[in-house]
């Protein structure tokens, strides 16, 4: 509820404000769901103008109308699909990551949230000559890793140097520069990380509960709001930029043993699908097979289980580049 202030709008003034709080009048949805005639009586001010000034705040407050050919035809002009680079994961996200959504990718300690990260970031600079922007919250992220597995992509120097260029990387390890980081970008930053050609088509967060699960828990009701401010962050940045979104978030156990998505009940509607990726038991010694499962989705039916090889990222040969359905869907 919006509450009402002087200066709102023409002719509501200090004086008005305050008859009208004596009347019982303290919002906008007061002002708009009362009978204006009997209010006018009762504030002694003009009906005309108190009239005039009921138009005007609905005007500016009310929610218009739109409709379903609208909505969709919005969709059609602002959504893509970007590939991962990896045939089973894309197969698990109905063909990809989405423009305009948050993707999250949850598990346990060594499960491969942060490898699918790099990988994802690489392929997208790589093979779909797109723009990446990087949120590393655990360093764990670094220029040599990143190279290896670009030379797995191609051979050539420049075309390696190239798709560097093209994932901007921050490092921060608190919230507040976190937040700090999301605002610079929302406010013109994410256009100017494009280099080298192309646009940003995929904002990474890897983990976005090594910077929030501190500050949660107990009495420490501020971290839930600082959480909920992320959130609505990097909502409207995906939207209004059509980015895809992809963040990471660790995983706690439920009553029954079963693992659950970290960060509360609080961040469960955020993503708008969410992937659980767990280490393959029965495997001898270290192995790169992980299973992922899709435990929300809009799209698909929940709990559908592939396996991923975190070593498909650094096969070069025999492999589609991902390229056919972004390019077909910005067309």
């Amino acid at each position: 509820m919006v509450v009402l202030r002087e200066g709102m709008c023409p002719g509501l003034d200090e004086g008005l404000v305050g008859d009208l709080r004596a009347a019982g009048i303290k919002t906008v949805e007061d002002v708009v769901s009362s009978d204006i005639e009997e209010l006018a009586q009762r504030c002694n001010v003009s009906y005309k103008a108190l009239f005039a000034i009921r138009r005007v705040l609905l005007a500016q407050h009310a929610a218009f109308p739109v409709s379903g050919a609208d909505l969709y035809e919005e969709l059609l002009s602002s959504t893509a699909i970007v590939s991962t680079g990896n045939p089973g994961l894309d197969k698990l996200l109905d063909s990809g990551l989405y423009t305009g959504e948050i993707t999250e990718l949850c598990g346990g300690p060594a499960s491969g949230k942060s490898q699918v990260c790099f990988a994802v970031a690489v392929h997208v600079s790589c093979r779909l000559k797109q723009g990446v922007v990087f949120i590393d919250t655990t360093g764990g992220l670094s220029a040599g890793r990143l190279l290896q597995m670009l030379r797995a992509e191609t051979s050539g120097a420049e075309e390696q140097m190239e798709a560097l260029q093209r994932i901007r990387v921050f490092r921060l390890f608190s919230v507040f520069r976190l937040l700090d980081c999301l605002c610079g970008l929302r406010g013109g930053g994410l256009q100017q990380a494009a280099v080298g050609g192309g646009s940003v088509k995929a904002l990474i967060v890897d983990s976005v509960s090594a910077v929030m699960a501190p500050l949660l828990g107990g009495r420490q009701n501020e971290g839930m709001s600082l959480m909920m401010q992320v959130a609505g962050l990097l909502k409207t940045m995906a939207k209004d930029f059509n980015v895809a979104a992809l963040v990471t978030n660790h995983v706690s156990r439920g009553l029954g043993g079963e693992p659950q998505p970290g960060l509360g009940a609080s961040w469960g509607p955020v993503p708008r699908t969410r992937v659980l990726l767990e280490r393959v038991d029965g495997g001898v010694g270290h192995t790169s097979v992980r299973a992922a499962t899709l435990i929300k989705s809009s799209r698909r039916p929940c709990h559908i289980r592939e396996e991923l090889d975190l070593r498909w990222w650094s096969r070069s040969e025999g492999r589609p580049s991902g390229k056919r359905t972004l390019d077909e869907t910005d067309s």
